[in-house]
């Protein structure tokens, strides 16, 4: 059943790294600039905080990568879930390398700007460099296995199993005696 979830997973990270990360990525390789201005830095050499196109670019890119590292880190998760998505990518590279135009010509939606933004990740090596941290997992055998539940709770309270186990019954709140008041309250005569 992990495993089954975990290829949803991966349909999803393909997804996510489709359309918010490369429109996100696209973005923020052609940031904005006004007509009038001929510098060569993006805003002028300024701050690129008060312009929101780049903020949700950035967010589109970082809300990519957040989800890949919960795929690559989380132990919980298949390793098909990240792993799968990874293949993708570098069997792409490696399409591009051996036929560029036909790796290019397989790209969907090349119109718009997530195929644009998948094309770029593609010349510029992201899309390679990404693969290669997506199929880590994939070479982690306990990332296979499941652990038994039993096994988890034999690590958290050892020797749970020796000790008998014991039948609570409920008693009435009148029948219990008043606790006493501290020691460390009543007041001492000094010395």
């Amino acid at each position: 059943m992990r495993h089954r979830i975990g290829i949803v997973l991966a349909v999803v990270m393909t997804g996510v790294l489709f359309f918010p990360g490369a429109w996100g990525y696209l973005r923020l390789l052609r940031l904005p600039a006004p007509a009038d201005q001929l510098s060569d830095l993006p805003a002028g050499g300024g701050s690129l905080v008060s312009e929101h196109h780049v903020l949700l670019a950035l967010a589109a890119v970082a809300g990519t990568a957040l989800l890949a590292g919960i795929l690559v880190a989380a132990p919980r998760i298949s390793p098909l879930a990240a792993g799968l998505p990874g293949l993708l990518l570098l069997g792409w590279t490696g399409l591009y390398l051996a036929s560029v135009r036909q790796a290019v010509d397989l790209i969907p939606l090349r119109s718009d700007p997530f195929g644009a933004g998948f094309e770029a990740m593609l010349f510029n090596g992201v899309l390679g460099a990404a693969g290669l941290a997506l199929i880590v997992p994939m070479f982690v055998p306990s990332r296979w296995r499941t652990r038994p539940v039993t096994e988890i709770e034999a690590t958290l309270e050892p020797g749970l199993e020796d000790q008998p186990t014991t039948q609570l019954t409920p008693i009435r709140v009148t029948t219990l005696a008043p606790i006493p008041a501290a020691p460390w309250h009543e007041a001492s005569p000094p010395d």
